[in-house]
């Protein structure tokens, strides 16, 4: 089955202006500022075509911070299911790869792949704003390469 030009130009959209959307699980805000530090004009990652959303609805990167605590378990749950296919989850920092020093506390259930699947990790505590680019551009040419593997065995 062909692809058709809408969904060759939707893929392609989706490739070169990436949206994605913040969600802290429970972190102690080091990576939080490291990502809010990443979008600012001074790392300049629109020229990625990165855009910061609000809403799940129409993010296609959910880039997760901190251990899963039981409090945000759901609510991660739901803005995953909230987004729409083919999305991509980036767990940034020790604590959203494996629970980190809060690891084993009563109220941490662990790290974001405890929850939901993720498809890049990217330890450090706390994770640059160079490193987290560097992520998410690889993330996304991972993601081209495979469009382009599944066009030629098509």
């Amino acid at each position: 089955m062909t692809k058709t030009i809408m969904e060759k130009a939707i893929d392609w959209g989706r490739r070169k202006s990436p949206w994605i959307i913040h969600f802290n699980a429970g972190a102690c805000n080091g990576c939080d500022i490291e990502v809010v530090d990443a979008l600012t004009p001074r790392f300049d990652v629109e020229r990625f075509g990165l855009v910061l959303q609000g809403t799940p609805r129409h993010a296609d990167v959910l880039v997760c911070t901190g251990a899963v605590t039981l409090q945000t378990k759901d609510r991660l749950k739901q803005i995953y299911e909230q987004m729409p296919a083919p999305k991509f989850v980036l767990a940034i920092g020790t604590c959203a790869c494996s629970g980190g020093i809060f690891d084993g506390c009563y109220c941490v259930n662990g790290g974001i792949d405890s929850v939901i699947p993720v498809d890049a990790y990217l330890p450090g505590c706390a994770a640059r704003p160079e490193a987290i680019i560097d992520a998410v551009v690889k993330l996304l040419s991972a993601l081209e390469s495979q469009q382009k593997a599944e066009e030629g065995v098509k």
